[in-house]
């Protein structure tokens, strides 16, 4: 993830019509003695803001991506009403998480984070060449991970990665909602 890129993603939600931006900012932080980047993801859903998140990655000498933790803010009616879902790994017993492997396996299981009761965001590898069609392009050879949390253990989603962009896809697996990338600013 270069500093200055925004990935953009679009679906249609039963709450309306979901935009996301995802920007790599140039700000890193360091948490556990580990420089890490800062990401800012905001969700609107018809215009509305929803959620403003400052997430934190690093990446290994080996290539894997960790997740040190996030700052989440959800708004409604243009207020902040929680910051529920908010972790840094050392913080009360949080500990960082892979988000990206850098030689994923079919059938591995990981954390991508760890914050009990918090946020316990896990996922497995269950394809290494499958292929998506988004608004952005039409990607084969993709890494398809099914994420879930003990938190949440009727909720699973689909995410497709192509190598040289990252996350291309988001599919509820309960209602086949999807999100797409529909744009990279650079």
């Amino acid at each position: 993830m270069t500093p200055g890129t925004t990935f953009v993603y679009e679906g249609v939600t039963e709450k309306g019509t979901e935009h996301i931006e995802v920007y790599v900012t140039h700000d890193t932080k360091t948490i556990l003695g580990v420089t890490c980047t800062a990401v800012r993801d905001t969700v609107t859903v018809d215009g509305e803001l929803l959620e403003d998140t400052i997430d934190w990655y690093a990446q290994d000498t080996t290539g894997n991506v960790w997740y040190f933790g996030e700052n989440s803010l959800e708004y409604e009616g243009g207020l902040v009403v929680s910051l529920e879902g908010s972790w840094t790994a050392g913080v009360e017993g949080a500990k960082p998480g892979i988000i990206m492997e850098a030689v994923p396996q079919v059938g591995d299981l990981y954390r991508q984070e760890f914050a009990l009761g918090e946020a316990e965001d896990m996922a497995e590898v269950i394809g290494l060449n499958q292929s998506t069609s988004v608004p952005f392009g039409d990607y084969g050879n993709c890494l398809k991970t099914k994420d879930f949390s003990p938190l949440e253990p009727d909720v699973f989603e689909h995410k497709f990665y192509a190598q040289g962009v990252g996350q291309v896809q988001t599919v509820d697996t309960n209602t086949g909602q999807h999100l797409d990338l529909i744009s990279i600013l650079k």
